[in-house]
C-alpha cells in the first residue's frame, strides 16, 4: 500500500537528514507494536483461567478472541493518530515517538480507512465468536468496537478526559479477561473479573505514563486527561496504585484455591523499579522508554499469572 502525505497545515516535519522510512516500516510505526502485548496478555490469561478450572479448549474460540483483541488495539491506535493530528495535538515540541500523520507519511484518511477496516474484522470475527459465547460475548462486542471507536472519535473523545485510564481498566482488564474465559467456559467466575482486574490495573499504568509525558501539550491543546486534573505529584502516586495494587490482589486469588497465582510475584521487582523512576527525574524523553518497559511489565505480570494458573 503507497504512504500518502498529509496535509501540510500542521505538519511536523519529520527529522532532519532522515528520508522517510519504508511504507512498511511506517504502518509498523502507525500501528504501535509495543502496545499489542496489552491486547494479546488479557485472552491468554482468561483462556488460561479457563483450562485450569478444567474446562475443554476451544483453539477456535481463542484465535478469533486473540485477533478480535489485536484488531481492535490497531485500529484504536491508528484512529488515534489520524485525530491526534486533525485536532492539532501532535504539536512539533512533543516528546513522544513522531506519529506518522503528523509527519506526513500517511494521510488521516487513509489512517481512518484503515482503522475502519480493522474493526470491520472484527465485527466479521465477532460474528463466529457470538455463536460460540452468545448474548454475554455480543455485549462485550459490541461495546469494545464503540469504545474503539470513541477514544479518539465522537464530539467528546475519551482520550481527552479523565477517563480513559478507567477505559483501559475495563476493556484491557475486566472485559478481555472475563469475555475470554467465557468463551472457553461458558459459565461467570469472579476469579476471571479478578484477574481481569490484575491485568487492567497495570495496562491503566500505561496510558497514564503516556498523558503524565504529554502533559504540556495535553494542556495546551484543552485535553483535560487524569494526569492534568491531579498534576505530576499526585499522578505519580496514582501510577505506583496501579502498579503495585495487583500484587495485593494475586494474594487473593491465591487464597480463593489459586496458588499458581503467587508466580506472578517475580515481576514485583520490575514493578518497583518503575515507581521508582517515575519521580527521579524531570520529564523528558526518558519517559518513552518508561512507558515501554510499564507495558512489558504489565505483559510479564499477565503472562505470569496465566503460566501459575495453568501449572
Amino acid at each position: 500500500m503507497k504512504v500518502q502525505s498529509a496535509s501540510s497545515a500542521r505538519r511536523i516535519p519529520a527529522p532532519a537528514g532522515h528520508a522517510p522510512p519504508p511504507a512498511w516500516r511506517v504502518w509498523a510505526l502507525a500501528i504501535r507494536p509495543r502496545t499489542l502485548g496489552l491486547a494479546v496478555t488479557p485472552v491468554l490469561l482468561g483462556t488460561a483461567l479457563a483450562r485450569a478450572e478444567g474446562h475443554a479448549h476451544d483453539l477456535r474460540a481463542f484465535l478469533a478472541a486473540l485477533a478480535c483483541a489485536l484488531l481492535i488495539q490497531i485500529a484504536t491506535n491508528l484512529h488515534n493518530d489520524a485525530s491526534d493530528f486533525e485536532n492539532g495535538t501532535d504539536v512539533e515540541d512533543r516528546i513522544g515517538p513522531l506519529r506518522v500523520a503528523a509527519a506526513g507519511w500517511i494521510s488521516a484518511a487513509l489512517l481512518k480507512r484503515a482503522a475502519y477496516g480493522c474493526l470491520g474484522a472484527a465485527l466479521g470475527l465477532g460474528v463466529f465468536l457470538v455463536e460460540r459465547g452468545g448474548w454475554p460475548i455480543l455485549l462485550a462486542g459490541l461495546a469494545s468496537l464503540a469504545a474503539a471507536w470513541s477514544y479518539s472519535g465522537g464530539p467528546r473523545p475519551i482520550s481527552h478526559s479523565a477517563s480513559g485510564e478507567v477505559f483501559v481498566l475495563v476493556f484491557f482488564g475486566l472485559v478481555a479477561v472475563a469475555g475470554s474465559h467465557w468463551l472457553q467456559a461458558g459459565v461467570p467466575s469472579a476469579e476471571a473479573w479478578l484477574a481481569g482486574a490484575l491485568v487492567g490495573l497495570p495496562a491503566a499504568a500505561v496510558l497514564l505514563v503516556n498523558n503524565y509525558r504529554d502533559l504540556e501539550g495535553d494542556c495546551r491543546s484543552g485535553r483535560r486527561t487524569l494526569v492534568a486534573r491531579l498534576g505530576r505529584a499526585q499522578a505519580r502516586q496514582v501510577y505506583a496504585a496501579l502498579m503495585l495494587a495487583p500484587y495485593l490482589g494475586l494474594l487473593l486469588l491465591a487464597a480463593r484455591g489459586r496458588p499458581g497465582a503467587l508466580l506472578a510475584l517475580l515481576a514485583l521487582p520490575a514493578a518497583l523499579r518503575l515507581v521508582r523512576a517515575l519521580g527521579a527525574q524531570p520529564p523528558g524523553p526518558w519517559l518513552n522508554t518508561q512507558l515501554a518497559a510499564t507495558a512489558r511489565a504489565c505483559s510479564l505480570l499477565g503472562l505470569l499469572l496465566a503460566l501459575g494458573l495453568l501449572f
